[in-house]
């Protein structure tokens, strides 16, 4: 298992993937932390398939943090996923890998392979409850043998949605038996996109819904016991009182993410589970209108082989324009920013959880800057550093 730089590996890390959308402006916060790593220096490296493109990466970082030396300094290695010795070669330099190759269902698995197989950590920062579900299910048993970290969902998905509820949970005076999430996205005035990539992971996940199911009856889980009244679900659409907006289930991987980690808490640390709600605001009515026609294309589309290419070919078509294959611009992305704010009910030190209806109430936020290519690479380079600077705080099992 590689722990620290005292393994006698070159790298802290590597950037696997680094020459992708999201990979680009992981790249540039390694580079911006650098000096959060073990004893103030951070030893890192660049991966992926082409090096011409890994080279202007690491120049476009290195113009935009004023930093020339990381032209020279950060060390450039081709591996691709279609190439296990040359994933086994990256993984056997590197302590940890953050993997930026999506979608994760068809990219995903050679990178954790190899990095089990290899005794490197394996970051990502998936939305996918099925890869990251199925991750756990086909290496959990090689990789604690091995002493191997394998971390999904270090971005927006989950972080602050995971560390949200446990936050939340902290702070109630009591019991608190449930919480529900409420998400907003705020847009500067040249509002905002999300990146074709981003788009493809959403259309392949809900096209293999149905497997999700199948594949969690093989964990063979019990449910886990509900404490309290149980949390009412709220419709597909409906108005909330706490947002003042019309909203929806949250469709990312925020449930799956939260649902493990309280089944991880109360199965090896005998901690009370707290049940969990996601939802996101999608404004007035008009929103509502183009949500709905737009969803319902969606939902015919993506069943098909010949509409899933319609929807991969024309996104903006679909979306009205909210996905490029471009993706955000950097003005889009200094302007856009995100709250998750979190309801959550309980009871007081004095008050039996078995008997009558919850007597306590609490609400926190979690605010930050643009989701996906802003606050996912700062969560996802900060899980690595945690790894590198406290791996004497992490579970054993």
């Amino acid at each position: 298992m590689a722990t620290s730089r005292s393994s006698s590996r070159p790298y802290d890390i590597i950037v696997f993937g680094a020459s992708g959308f999201t990979g680009q402006f992981v790249v540039e916060e390694v580079a911006r932390t650098s000096a959060e790593g073990p004893k103030g220096t951070l030893k890192w490296a660049v991966a992926g398939r082409s090096r011409q493109k890994l080279e202007k990466v690491l120049e476009q970082a290195a113009a935009v943090l004023s930093k020339p030396e990381i032209k020279s300094e950060v060390d450039i290695i081709v591996a691709d996923v279609g190439e296990p010795d040359s994933l086994a070669s990256m993984c056997k330099q590197a302590v940890i890998v953050l993997s930026c190759v999506g979608p994760y269902r068809f990219y995903g698995e050679p990178v954790v392979k190899a990095c089990v197989e290899n005794g490197a950590h394996a970051i990502d920062i998936c939305g996918e409850p099925q890869f990251l579900e199925g991750m756990q299910l086909n290496y959990n048993k090689e990789a604690r043998e091995k002493g191997v970290y394998v971390i999904g969902s270090c971005g927006f998905d989950s972080i602050p949605a995971d560390m949200g509820v446990i936050y939340t949970r902290d702070q109630f005076k009591g019991t608190m038996t449930a919480v529900e999430s409420f998400l907003t996205i705020s847009n500067g005035p040249e509002g905002g996109h999300i990146h074709d990539g981003t788009w493809q992971s959403a259309i392949y996940g809900f096209a293999d819904a149905s497997k999700l199911k199948g594949l969690r009856k093989k964990f063979g889980h019990q449910p886990l016991p509900v404490t309290g009244s149980k949390i009412k679900r709220r419709s597909a659409l409906f108005f909330s009182e706490e947002l003042q907006q019309y909203a929806i289930p949250f469709m990312g991987a925020d449930p799956s993410v939260v649902k493990r980690t309280q089944r991880y808490l109360y199965e090896d640390l005998q901690e009370s589970p707290v049940q969990y709600g996601a939802y996101a605001g999608v404004g007035g009515m008009v929103s509502v209108i183009k949500l709905l026609f737009a969803g319902m294309l969606f939902w015919i589309l993506v069943k098909f082989s010949f509409g899933r290419n319609l929807l991969i070919k024309h996104p903006e078509l679909f979306t009205f324009g909210m996905v490029t294959k471009d993706g955000p611009t950097r003005k889009q992305m200094e302007q856009s920013s995100f709250c998750l704010t979190f309801f959550g009910e309980g009871y007081t030190p004095e008050q039996d959880p078995k008997q009558g209806k919850p007597n306590s109430k609490i609400r926190t936020q979690v605010k930050g800057p643009e989701a996906g290519y802003v606050a996912t690479p700062i969560a996802m380079v900060q899980a690595a550093l945690t790894i590198l600077n406290e791996p004497q705080a992490l579970p054993k099992k």
